[in-house]
């Protein structure tokens, strides 16, 4: 069958939306002692970069697949640009927003251990080096005026990934940059890497060339400020990921064509490679030599992902009309989890360390009151009603804000009104 515009990926949808919940599990699930202590969790939690870098390989399957028709986009270049601004800036700017109201009411209450520290100013200096470990207070810094104003600049314009040093606000968001970057590139580059003639070949060659930059840090022994940074999240060298995801769309939209099934044995046989990739890289990064890190950041696990994204989009239809219903709309939300999952954990565990401490307190002895609060620890009960709770607001917020957000600005910018329209036909039936 001929992949169609209207064709959906049951299985990508699941999968970009595990990815969602995997990522959120990566940033808040160190918060938690007794998840730590659970035999090999911790370790299989620390692989957050897996998850991100299989969002932007899935990122350029799915817009291939929507917009690449023969050797052109659907859309011209800036429509194209427009719809993907319209559908991300309104995600960027609530969860930018949101961070600083919640870091100021994290200041404000002052519940320890973080309160007291919280700060609209205060960054972590990105390194791989052993001493950022060990003595991780080293790395802290509140930035100055300038540096404010300036990240704060950066942040209006979806720019912040591209500063290496540190992420400010709310972490999350440098992929939100790094995405419109590729969305910048998109049409000009994805119809000639679908009409490649040698797929294959292109696929290698982007694979060794995302392979240089850690390899050459590596070789340098350049693990500090500001090469970790570059290598986390510097959009450019992040490039090569988005044009895999299209490269596998090309790859996957021609076995279509060619009505090419693969067998369950070759689907068993990608799964098994696809679960032996992950735990060999969990281990070699949570209990190898620290240059492996930037290797399966970068680059080496590349192959996997693209198989893994072509694989989940193998998954048939279920018959389940709950699954039918459901995989749309938790795969929509899975970008405003990305992007909401820090300020709301920051403000659940906030609310929740508050409540369980002596809240009655407060009216009588404020600083008892904070006291309390901060003796609380946080409950793996109380975790689980966080993560429900992230889903469901994010579902929420994508449908009831975001959606309609974007709905209203391609009427108003990119849709002719009817007026004008009318105008139009009327001048050409005069002359």
């Amino acid at each position: 069958m001929k992949p169609t515009e209207k064709e959906r990926f049951i299985g990508l949808e699941w999968l970009r939306f595990l990815l969602g919940c995997y990522v959120m599990l990566y940033h808040t699930s160190p918060n938690y002692p007794q998840l730590q202590r659970i035999f090999g969790l911790s370790e299989l939690a620390s692989m957050g970069f897996f998850a991100t870098s299989s969002f932007f390989v899935l990122s350029g399957f799915l817009l291939a697949h929507v917009y690449v028709r023969g050797n052109a986009l659907r859309d011209s270049a800036p429509r194209f640009w427009a719809k993907r601004f319209f559908n991300l800036y309104p995600i960027h700017i609530v969860a930018l927003v949101s961070s600083i109201l919640v870091i100021a009411l994290m200041q404000w209450l002052a519940i320890p251990p973080d309160g007291p520290g919280s700060s609209v100013r205060f960054v972590v200096y990105d390194t791989n080096e052993i001493l950022g470990r060990t003595h991780p207070e080293l790395f802290q810094h509140y930035m100055d005026n300038l540096q404010l104003a300036f990240n704060g600049f950066l942040q209006l314009f979806l720019l912040q990934a591209w500063n290496p040093y540190f992420l400010t606000f709310n972490a999350p968001l440098w992929s939100l940059s790094t995405l419109f970057f590729f969305y910048i590139l998109f049409p000009y580059f994805a119809p000639r890497l679908m009409n490649a003639r040698r797929t294959w070949m292109w696929l290698t060659i982007i694979w060794v060339l995302y392979l240089l930059p850690p390899v050459w840090v590596i070789w340098k022994h350049l693990y500090g400020i500001p090469y970790t940074g570059m290598l986390q999240r510097v959009p450019i060298l992040r490039v090569p990921e988005f044009f895999g995801g299209i490269l596998g769309y090309a790859l996957f939209r021609r076995a279509r064509l060619r009505q090419q099934v693969m067998s369950v044995w070759q689907r068993r046989s990608l799964v098994i490679s696809i679960v032996c990739c992950f735990l060999a890289a969990t281990v070699l990064f949570t209990h190898g030599a620290k240059f492996w890190y930037f290797l399966l950041h970068n680059g080496l696990l590349l192959p996997s992902q693209v198989a893994l994204i072509y694989l989940c989009a193998l998954a048939p239809t279920p018959q389940s009309a709950w699954l039918q219903h459901w995989s749309p709309r938790l795969g929509a939300a899975s970008l405003s989890m990305f992007a909401l999952h820090v300020p709301l954990f920051n403000l659940f565990r906030t609310l929740e360390q508050f409540f369980r401490g002596n809240p009655t307190s407060c009216f009588s002895d404020w600083e008892e009151c904070i006291a309390a609060a901060g003796n609380v620890q946080l409950s793996l009960g109380g975790y689980a009603l966080y993560v429900l709770l992230t889903v469901l607001i994010c579902v929420l917020f994508q449908e009831q804000f975001v959606t309609r957000a974007r709905k209203s600005l391609v009427t108003r910018f990119l849709e002719k009104r009817p007026s004008m329209a009318r105008l139009g036909r009327a001048e050409s039936s005069n002359s």
